[in-house]
């Protein structure tokens, strides 16, 4: 019987979760089987179980890790000592460089979210709500502090994680604009659309 083969730095359970962030972009959560999965770990189905406790359990795994980067993130970008559309732009730049170094579990969360079981579903929800009022709140200061037109900071949050998304359609062309400027491009566009 195959072994998960680790790489360095990734438990046996890390490599299942990026392979199952693989298989459930591809096919759909509810449409990727665990036989699916283990083919692509390279092993016994009924040894997946070993390290995980089903399919529920990765997809729980997937959009947790996901939610602990992202509330990470912002609380570092919280306490720098920096404008707000500074604190705006580096916000901007992790969500774009998630879609692109991590796009697999990103785009699994954002569509699969719902389907994870309590009590993780509500603890995620929250989380994601939480996350949201923060990002607001820094675009507000901004707004407050003269650094941003005075628009309504929640739909300023709203409109550029949306247009973020659409880096998913990055992924399905035949990359004719580098990811650096990719990032540069949606950056400029977003921040000069609301700097005062």
């Amino acid at each position: 019987m195959a072994k998960i083969k680790t790489r360095e730095n990734n438990s046996k359970r890390e490599i299942i979760i990026v392979q199952a962030s693989k298989l459930f972009k591809e096919k759909g959560y509810k449409a990727a089987s665990m036989r699916e999965l283990a083919t692509a770990v390279g092993v016994e189905a009924a040894s997946l179980y070993n390290h995980i406790q089903s399919k529920n359990d990765l997809l729980n795994a997937i959009c947790m890790n996901v939610a602990n980067r992202y509330t990470t993130h912002i609380a570092y970008i919280e306490n720098e000592s920096s404008t707000a559309i500074d604190k705006f732009e580096k916000l901007l730049r992790f969500h774009v460089q998630e879609m692109m170094i991590n796009y697999e579990e990103v785009y699994v969360t954002d569509h699969d979210w719902r389907n994870m079981e309590e009590p993780y579903l509500s603890e995620y929800r929250e989380m994601r709500r939480n996350y949201r009022k923060r990002f607001a709140s820094v675009v507000q200061k901004g707004i407050d502090q003269k650094e941003i037109k005075p628009v309504d900071a929640n739909t300023i949050v709203m409109i550029s994680i949306n247009a973020i998304a659409a880096v998913d359609q990055w992924h399905r062309i035949i990359h004719k604009v580098n990811s650096k400027d990719l990032e540069d491009t949606i950056v400029t566009i977003l921040v000069d659309g609301i700097r005062n």
